[in-house]
């Protein structure tokens, strides 16, 4: 890491790089000025396909906000209706029905509707994560999102469950729309991956057209300062053990060996721009060391992530089993050792944003100068940084709308000037519950940036071939879309 941050800020590698950056947009411009028409006209000869009809995979999605806020609200209405006598939450020991949930609320279902959902991303949540995080709670109570978007709760995540079956036969039924659905361990219990499988396997909660990823929040300073957690290693035992057992004994774990079967890797999620107090280094203590109330880096996270997956995965290997990928949020905020931490350990990234090069704001000079002005949001680091994902081809899922309501106004997203320098980017909806208004968030989101960068359907088609080739779906599933996923017995 740090051979690779002195090489960033090297002068004439900057230099370099930003060079080679330049030329990879004008030739792309020149490919297009030549063969656009060709490109075209040899599209339409291909017999049955077209845009709506080639496979897309929503690469970075969360199962929490998979559906838009109008299917939530019918779905919370639906319970209300028909199961208002459900005991669905304990509080201070007492339980409570649905209905009187709603009473100590003083709603009824006719009072329900989208504005009081309150659930979608606003011109206030812009650089500010502790609003976007408050979304989620509809009509803003915690107890919602307890009941409704959760897998361990009152009811076994049942309402959760539904939801989301909801949103695969959606899916379904468009055909050629994939997801690879995000679910939380937050490492705090040995038995939270139990838990998760058990209410997996239970519901059946399964499509041909959906896989998992694992999201890990980077949470540990707010269990630790709980006391929670003793140290970090706890939480990496929490989180690791119990895959390393179900791999081992599958037998005394099958609800847990199953549902890994459709778990396709990791992903590390929060606030990136949190301001991080200490640097991973060789002085950093060793997790079983790391008793202080403060969170570890970003990198910390990553390498340990990374260092117990490598093992995780040899042993799977040997067993026979299929492998996990690291595919963090990473870019979309913070520094940039993040982008850093990111190339070394990741398959796939998302977000990536500070990725972007300072074109027109500021053009890097050699011997490790500037020349003209540059935005503080861009590193100068960048165009060394773009140019070794481009070389390694590091796959980034990118989410126009999201960023637009957090990070970045929708205009200045980097994701043209990526997709015309041959980086490897894809289309992502990131929560549709916040972003999102139509049945399908995913086109949604291609729709809109089709309309927004005046896309052609040659580079649509690119970004969705991009989106495949990216998503932890197999071989055999890429290649044969009918092909069936094995099933939760």
């Amino acid at each position: 890491m740090n051979f690779l941050m002195a090489l960033i800020i090297n002068g004439p590698i900057k230099s370099f790089c930003y060079r080679r950056l330049q030329y990879l947009s004008n030739k792309f411009q020149m490919h297009v000025l030549l063969n656009e028409m060709k490109e075209l006209a040899a599209q339409k000869k291909v017999p049955h396909r077209d845009f709506y009809n080639i496979r897309k995979v929503d690469t970075h999605i969360h199962a929490s906000s998979c559906m838009n806020q109008k299917h939530l609200l019918r779905f919370i209405k639906r319970a209300m209706k028909k199961h208002l006598d459900e005991i669905v939450h304990v509080e201070k020991g007492k339980e409570q029905t649905l209905k009187e949930v709603f009473e100590t609320m003083n709603l009824t279902a006719y009072d329900l509707s989208v504005d009081t959902l309150d659930v979608h991303a606003d011109r206030n949540t812009f650089h500010r994560f502790d609003k976007f995080n408050a979304k989620y709670n509809p009509i803003g109570e915690s107890i919602l999102r307890e009941i409704f978007i959760k897998t361990d709760n009152r009811v076994s995540g049942k309402y959760f469950a539904h939801i989301i079956k909801e949103v695969m036969a959606d899916l379904e039924e468009s055909k050629y729309q994939n997801a690879e659905l995000r679910l939380s361990i937050y490492g705090r219990s040995r038995d939270e991956w139990d838990k998760l499988a058990r209410w997996a396997v239970s519901h059946r909660v399964h499509s041909n057209n959906v896989r998992w990823l694992v999201q890990v929040p980077r949470l540990f300073d707010v269990y630790r300062t709980k006391k929670q957690l003793a140290n970090f290693q706890e939480m990496l035992e929490n989180i690791f053990l119990p895959l390393f057992e179900a791999t081992v004994h599958p037998a005394q774990h099958p609800e847990l060996h199953l549902f890994l079967e459709h778990v396709d890797g990791f992903d590390s999620v929060d606030d990136e721009s949190k301001p991080e107090h200490h640097i991973f280094n060789l002085d950093s203590p060793l997790p079983g060391n790391w008793v202080e109330e403060d969170n570890p880096p970003y990198s910390y996270y990553l390498y340990y992530m990374y260092a117990n997956m490598t093992v995780l995965n040899h042993l799977r290997r040997k067993r026979g089993f299929h492998t996990f990928v690291l595919r963090p949020h990473c870019g979309e905020a913070g520094p940039i050792h993040h982008l850093v931490s990111g190339f070394m350990v990741s398959e796939n990234i998302s977000h990536g944003l500070l990725l972007r090069k300072v074109s027109g704001e500021g053009v890097p000079g050699g011997a490790g100068g500037v020349v003209g002005p540059l935005s503080p949001c861009c590193a100068p680091q960048a165009p060394v940084l773009q140019y070794l994902y481009y070389l390694a081809q590091i796959g980034i899922a990118m989410s126009p709308l999201s960023n637009n309501s957090l990070f970045l106004s929708y205009h200045r997203n980097p994701l043209p000037e990526y997709l015309s320098r041959g980086l490897m980017v894809s289309l992502s909806t990131d929560d549709p519950l916040q972003f999102h208004f139509t049945k399908e968030p995913l086109m949604e989101e291609y729709s809109i940036a089709t309309q927004v960068w005046k896309l052609s359907s040659c580079d649509m088609c690119e970004l969705a071939r991009n989106s495949v080739l990216m998503s932890g779906f197999s071989h055999k599933v890429r290649l044969i879309p009918s092909f069936p996923i094995p099933q939760f017995a």
